[in-house]
């Protein structure tokens, strides 16, 4: 006992390493996971939202096609897009506000994924002109991590639209845009996903507490501590399996 807390966190991440090991899902299933993940979260919006992640070709993207709502994502409806939003694989359409995505892909070449959703709670903070405020330890890997996108430019279907994001976003993984919802850019479809899922969670405990009194913040020191030892990649991966196996037990038919 009384040992420094840097050893307690080494072993920690020594066993994240040895225990969580790769789940073997394919690209495609992990996006429709994701998908499935965030509806069942309340990230539906009819068919709005998108998850996207780079194919294995440079230049290529999978996504969910257009027409379908998250619930509904599965790996057989996941499809391989171009630039130019033209379906390379697969059937259908894709949602044409992809297209925002590509500027954010071209503008970060470390990101590999990227959501897009209008849940409720992140949607009604965008709507009051407040940024997401980070000051709960489950959240705190938001910490000095959310973007804040002051106008709405409008429907997110154009060019100019996809420049206003992807500076808005700058080095960031999350941001919160006005009048409209959240988006999320990281390495992995696991990240971008649970970060989604903790900028909802956040969103919530924010309009919660601040209807009781003024929130009190964290101390940085503390919060910088705490999103580094949440956003590990393999504290992220966990998290994300850990909701993946929520979805599976009660919707299996999405990984086919």
């Amino acid at each position: 006992m009384g040992r420094p807390k840097s050893e307690y966190d080494a072993k920690f991440r020594a066993d994240l390493d040895k225990f969580v090991l790769a789940t073997g899902w394919t690209l495609q299933q992990k996006v429709a996971l994701a998908c499935r993940i965030l509806d069942r979260d309340g990230h539906e919006s009819a068919i709005a939202g998108q998850v996207s992640a780079r194919g294995e070709k440079a230049g290529t993207y999978w996504t969910l096609r257009f027409g379908l709502g998250f619930d509904e994502a599965c790996e057989s409806n996941i499809v391989l897009i171009d630039e130019d939003l033209n379906v390379l694989a697969g059937e259908g359409m894709p949602n044409p506000a992809n297209r925002f995505h590509l500027w954010i892909y071209r503008a970060r070449p470390q990101t590999h994924a990227i959501v897009h959703t209008h849940p409720p709670h992140a949607s009604a903070l965008s709507m009051i002109g407040e940024e997401l405020i980070v000051s709960h330890m489950d959240t705190c890997v938001l910490y000095e991590n959310c973007a804040y996108l002051p106008e709405w430019p409008g429907v997110p279907i154009g060019d100019e639209e996809g420049r206003l994001i992807s500076s808005a976003l700058g080095d960031k993984q999350a941001v919160l845009l006005a009048h409209h919802g959240l988006l999320t850019a990281a390495k992995t479809v696991e990240d971008a996903a649970v970060l989604a899922f903790y900028v909802e969670r956040a969103a919530k405990l924010q309009l919660i507490a601040r209807a009781v009194r003024p929130i009190k913040p964290v101390k940085p020191e503390l919060a910088r501590e705490a999103r580094r030892y949440r956003g590990s990649p393999k504290y992220m991966a966990a998290t994300f399996n850990y909701l993946a196996r929520r979805v599976l037990r009660e919707m299996p038919d999405c990984m086919h």
